[in-house]
């Protein structure tokens, strides 16, 4: 339950503030630059920090590293709370993104080296469903507490309900959480970093920004650098005397097609948030509470199905993940459907099957996913393996609110079409998903 606060509370914060966005502008007196940037600092710290974080896990303890980035996570939501200017709150979320960092591969790094056999299959089970509902939820919990406006805090309870979760949680740390580190781990990849963390910026930074400016020139010129940043981190990869990502991780067929699997799902997962908000909240103007209590039937579905994955999982193996794509797929055409049929005008009610639907196909593919994709790393590259996993969900939802921002802001005719288009288009990337999962082993 440790473990599972840090990674709930940073997941919830990646979401959360969306829904506070104007409240924050409002009071901060903040450009729409700022804004933005509020948004995109903590995401780009976050996936540039996440394989160095694991490897320092591996080299330094684990348990260590984690109760470092929650600490610094936790200091860093007070700063946010207390931000009275938008610089202040911005190079706070950045300290939040460089503590969410920190924290979050160790968990996983943890999960796979303490736990064996059935206790590790729902260990990862659990760490699928707390993750999924920090994203799930983030809505609702945010237009709760700026609803409610506890002692007058307004946006600011937010980031201050951080802050007793994480002391409460950084006091149980040493006695409820074990060590681990690598046997024999040697020092720390200084060149390996540098290029690992410059190539990740250099994509993730264009791709939050980009669709926002209308893709000028220097993001372009930023992913050709990531290109070349992130080719020559791999060929350093291949000589350097202790790597900070082992190219043996990727001989294994679970880690390798497994990374790329959840790449692409969490390209939909964020993306279809976003539309989604923007569906209910501009195009049918719902206030941000209404619009987040429509997000709970996508939870239910989420929470029903997640909590029986572990027990799917035994009799149908990867077969899960592919099942959730494909009912994820199924709820997103059906809300393509009903959203085009309902336009401006109809019952927003008609489209909680679609959400239930698609909620329990999130579910199925988050609870087993960690679990197929590390159950054959070594030990001494857990903390490794777990950043570089974490980095391609943080970069698969960038790239999946860049692409379906195209999608969306290109078609003409009113939101509700615009949100159907973008649908259909997640719903080709969950098709894919599926049948990318057919790389991934059977278990043994």
């Amino acid at each position: 339950m440790v473990l599972l606060t840090g990674i709930f509370v940073t997941s919830l914060d990646f979401f959360i503030v969306n829904v506070a966005i104007p409240a924050t502008q409002r009071d901060l007196h903040a450009t729409a630059s700022q804004i933005q940037f509020v948004v995109a600092g903590f995401g780009v710290a976050l996936a540039a920090g996440l394989i160095t974080a694991g490897r320092l896990g591996d080299l330094y303890g684990r348990r260590r590293m984690y109760a470092i980035g929650l600490a610094v996570f936790t200091l860093a939501s007070a700063a946010c709370a207390e931000a009275s200017t938008a610089g202040m709150l911005i190079g706070a979320r950045v300290a939040q993104g460089v503590g969410a960092a920190i924290l979050m591969p160790q968990v996983l790094g943890i999960v796979n080296t303490v736990y064996t056999g059935p206790a590790r299959a729902r260990a990862f089970n659990a760490y699928g469903i707390a993750m999924g509902f920090g994203g799930v939820f983030g809505q609702l919990i945010g237009g709760v507490l700026i609803k409610a406006d506890i002692a007058g805090m307004g946006w600011r309870a937010i980031f201050w309900i951080n802050v007793p979760v994480g002391a409460a949680a950084l006091a149980l740390i040493p006695r409820l959480v074990p060590e681990s580190r690598a046997n024999g781990a040697s020092r720390l990849d200084p060149v390996g970093t540098v290029l690992a963390s410059l190539g990740l910026v250099a994509i993730v930074y264009p791709l939050v920004q980009g669709s926002a400016q209308d893709w000028p020139m220097w993001t372009w010129e930023c992913l050709g650098a990531a290109a070349v940043l992130l080719a020559a981190f791999a060929l350093h990869q291949r000589r350097a005397a202790a790597p900070l990502v082992a190219p043996a991780l990727f001989r294994h067929r679970s880690f390798a097609a497994g990374a790329v699997v959840a790449l692409l799902h969490s390209m939909t997962m964020g993306s279809f948030f976003l539309i989604l908000a923007l569906y209910l909240q501009v195009g049918r103007g719902l206030s941000a509470l209404e619009s987040g209590l429509i997000f709970l039937p996508l939870g239910i579905g989420y929470f029903v199905s997640s909590a029986r994955a572990a027990g799917v999982a035994e009799r149908l193996g990867r077969q899960t993940v592919a099942l959730g794509a494909l009912a994820m797929a199924l709820g997103l055409g059906v809300l393509a459907v009903t959203a085009a049929d309902l336009g401006q005008d109809g019952a927003v009610a008609w489209i909680i099957p679609g959400l239930v639907a698609a909620g329990a196909g999130m579910g199925l593919v988050m609870a087993p996913l960690p679990a197929l994709v590390l159950s054959r790393v070594d030990a001494e590259h857990a903390g490794a393996a777990s950043g570089v996993l974490s980095t391609a969900q943080q970069a698969g939802g960038a790239i999946g609110v860049a692409l379906v921002g195209v999608v969306f802001y290109g078609v003409h005719g009113g939101v509700p079409h615009a949100f159907s288009a973008g649908l259909v288009f997640l719903l080709v990337l969950d098709v894919l998903v599926a049948a990318l999962v057919q790389a991934l082993p059977k278990a043994r």
